[in-house]
Order: C-alpha cells, then structure tokens, then sequence
C-alpha cells in the first residue's frame, strides 16, 4: 500500500523538524505522498520544495488555517492550492499580523496574574516563525512557571484558562472561499470531539470539501463514526500523523498513522477539476 501523510508541521511554526529534515524522515519511512501544513504559513512548504524534487516524494502544498468558527478556533486544512495566489497571500499576511496580536494579547494575561513574561522572549522563542501558544509555553518552561508543556496549557493556555481568546483570524466563510478561489481544497482538522453534529453539518453547509478521519487523536470507533459522515456527505477523506517532532506527544506516529494514497488522488482530482474551471 502506498502512503501518505497529509499533516505535518515544522520549524516554520511550532514544530521541531526542519522542512528537509521532513523529507528526509518520509523519506526513510517510505511515504509515498506527504503534505506540509504548517499553522497559517506555506514557508516550510517552500522550503521543502527543493529537498523533495530529489526524492520520489510527492509533496502536495498545505497549510492549516486557523479560522474563526462561532467565536472560536477551527482549523482548516488547504491542500492543493496555488501557492503565489494573490487570495492565499493577503490570507497568511493577515493571519500572521493576527497571531502576533493574539500572542500579545496572551502574555498580557499572563503578567495580569503576576507571571514575568514579555512577548519579545516569545517572539525570540518562534525564531521567525508564526507565533503560537507552544511558543509561549516554551517561554514557561523556561522561566520556571511550569516543568511541561501540559502544565502550561492546563494551567494558563488552555481555553479554559484564558477565556475568550482574542483574535482577528478569517472567518471559516472567507478561508473557505479564498482557498477555493485559489484552486485549493479545504478539510476540517481533527474534529475528534470538538464539535457537535449540529456544527458538523454547519460546516458542511459553509463549504468544507472534506474532513479528516485519520489523526492520533481518533481512536476506532471515533474513525469510523467519522468516516461515516465523510460518506453521507460525500466529502474527501484525509488523514495524517499532526507531527510536530521534539517531545511532542504525536512524535511517534509519524510514517504510522497515515492514508492510502487512493485518497490523495481523489483530493487531486478534485482540486485539479477546480482550477481546471478557472482558466
């Protein structure tokens, strides 16, 4: 069976890996087909564009959005898109202004409940890179204030902790809209538990053209209710290991948890139907 891994994360957001390290690992894990899908940014997509034309892997472009679903987040995978679209470059410009003012935003809480904390240490922590809530996390860990990553989100990042999280992401309307308007498709992230089926059908009714069955953080039984609305639906089915490497908790799923490439080639077909639409 050839495989593929559509969910990966690197350096060019909050994971560990440098894009050629990526491909050096789908390499040795006989990937057969992977996707680059940082948080709100297609750098480590570049990036690891030159390192796979000498692999026989086929890197497809991504990119998870973060979007704003009923005022909170929901992540959208893109795949397939055109990279230098003029939609998808005002989308990731506007969201990387977005999570530098959520991050500021955030670390203002956090000195609210008397932590020493300033947003250029984060800053300095995402080396570049968009800023995200394990940035800030790893911030904490340095300071002190926590010993883990899951002490530091249960205890001040979590929703939970913070509230209602400020931010200024595209709404799912318009992130599904630009990402079709630039030729892509758009896949909802690892809905595990996180929504109703209520939202479920929302989000289908928006425009979603699949969703993700496949994630460390399904087991079984949630797989297949999943792939059972994908059905109903007629939606992609996609999958992948969310690695981000270091001492991440899904390190050890990447080159395991994946998707027969027979679903790739459905989601290439139909993104290459849309683009095909707009010449």
């Amino acid at each position: 069976m050839a495989k593929a891994d559509l969910h990966i994360h690197t350096t060019a957001s909050d994971g560990h890996s440098t894009p050629k390290q990526i491909i050096k690992n789908a390499e040795k894990h006989n990937l057969d087909t992977i996707s680059i899908t940082d948080h709100d940014t297609i750098r480590g997509y570049r990036k690891a564009v030159a390192a796979a034309e000498e692999t026989n892997i086929t890197l497809l472009p991504g990119v998870e959005i973060t979007s704003d679903f009923n005022d909170r987040e929901c992540h959208l995978l893109a795949y397939c898109f055109e990279p230098d679209h003029r939609v998808i470059t005002q989308l990731l410009v506007q969201h990387y202004r977005s999570r530098l003012k959520r991050g500021k935003w955030i670390v203002n809480e956090l000195t609210k409940k008397g932590l020493d904390i300033d947003i250029e240490e984060v800053k300095a922590e995402a080396n570049g890179s968009n800023i995200g809530r394990p940035h800030i996390a790893s911030v904490l860990i340095d300071k002190g204030y926590v010993a883990s990553f899951k002490e530091a989100f249960i205890r001040y990042l979590s929703d939970q902790s913070l509230g209602s999280i400020y931010n200024e992401y595209y709404s799912h309307h318009k992130v599904i809209e630009s990402v079709k308007e630039a030729g892509g498709a758009v896949v909802l992230a690892h809905p595990g538990n996180l929504y109703s089926e209520d939202e479920l059908e929302e989000l289908v009714e928006a425009g979603i053209d699949g969703i993700e069955f496949i994630h460390p953080s399904h087991d079984y039984e949630r797989q297949k209710q999943i792939e059972g609305f994908a059905e109903k639906h007629n939606l992609l089915k996609t999958g992948g290991s969310d690695f981000h490497g270091g001492d991440k908790e899904y390190q050890k799923f990447f080159g395991v948890v994946t998707i027969n490439t027979k679903y790739v080639h459905r989601l290439v077909r139909l993104t290459d139907q849309r683009k095909a639409l707009k010449v």
